[in-house]
């Protein structure tokens, strides 16, 4: 004879059952929707990636030169203090792209929100020593984030052929926003940091990628027309 198992609410009062199926109910929809959003943002992340992965180069010989190249920033240090793996090797593909005349000149964009952080000053003071003249270089004050670095790119400074300079992952939503802003832009894939290096970097990376295909879908937003360097007298 089989015995079937059920839960028994004869000790319970009518309320009592009625929050445990609340509480259950509830389970269920917040699973559903933490499904329906990892799939959404993966088939975003997969999205950018198939719509870009004949632009984007890995070996020098075979990238097509371009007069201009946009450096996208990023910290030169981390938290800790410690040297920024991103920075150091995306530095080091631009002086290297530059020396093999792959590009001529050079817009170096990104954050610089206050007199104490300066992603394109950082980025020319290294790229100057590793023998490129501050000459050949524009630097990008206002490249807040890869949407207004890639817009203004085309916008405040006239370029609309570019290679677009930055790690493998990162220039996968660079070329996604160019191509749907009226930007001809091809990309160079920076040395990657070591397996494991930034958890976090990767993480947001994925999460940016649908917030991509919202800007150009449908928030639309208007980057500033200034390029102006914050300094204490600003």
């Amino acid at each position: 004879m089989h015995t079937t198992l059920s839960t028994d609410y004869s000790n319970e009062t009518p309320r009592e059952a009625a929050g445990v199926r609340v509480v259950k109910r509830t389970i269920k929809v917040g699973i559903a929707i933490a499904f329906f959003g990892a799939t959404v943002i993966l088939a975003c992340n997969w999205w950018v990636v198939y719509n870009t992965r004949n632009q984007i180069y890995f070996n020098i010989h075979e990238l097509p030169a371009n007069d201009v190249g946009l450096v996208l920033g990023t910290s030169k240090f981390v938290r800790s203090g410690k040297e920024n793996l991103f920075f150091r090797y995306r530095m080091e593909a631009t002086a290297r792209l530059w020396k093999e005349g792959k590009v001529k000149y050079l817009i170096l964009s990104g954050n610089n929100d206050s007199e104490y952080y300066n992603e394109p000053a950082d980025m020319q003071r290294a790229l100057v020593k590793l023998g490129i003249p501050a000459s050949a270089m524009t630097l990008d004050y206002a490249g807040f984030r890869t949407f207004d670095s890639v817009v203004r790119c085309k916008d405040v400074f006239n370029q609309e052929k570019i290679t677009i300079i930055s790690q493998n992952f990162h220039n996968a939503r660079a070329l996604f926003i160019g191509n749907h802003e009226g930007v001809e832009a091809i990309a160079f894939a920076a040395q990657d940091v070591p397996d494991g290096y930034s958890l976090r970097t990767l993480v947001r990376e994925y999460l940016a990628r649908p917030y991509a295909i919202l800007d150009v879908y449908f928030f639309r937003p208007q980057p500033t027309k200034e390029n102006r360097e914050k300094s204490k007298n600003s």
